[in-house]
């Protein structure tokens, strides 16, 4: 599947995908692309970014993984342990 067009470099560094490759690949505007130098030329690729929505930590907190089956513990139980892990580090 080798299609050979020419295209052309704008004033602005523009290059313009001929249509039909467009249409081919089914790239539409603000297709993003990865550019990659090679020793044959200028190499495109798509670039196609996860899409996945945006999530909250209570949303995904439940397939955490975890042992611990005591009490939870309190945010001044844990500022307390993270200040005891800094001072034993310290000595």
């Amino acid at each position: 599947m080798q299609s050979i067009q020419t295209t052309r470099l704008s004033s602005k560094g523009q290059i313009i995908i001929p249509k039909a490759i467009r249409a081919l690949h089914g790239w539409e505007n603000g297709q993003e692309f990865l550019v990659e130098e090679t020793e044959q030329g200028i190499l495109l690729r798509p670039y196609k970014p996860t899409n996945l929505p945006k999530t909250t930590l209570s949303q995904v907190a439940g397939c955490l993984k975890h042992r611990y089956q005591g009490k939870p513990k309190t945010l001044e139980e844990m500022d307390e342990a993270i200040a005891q892990g800094i001072l034993d580090s310290w000595q």
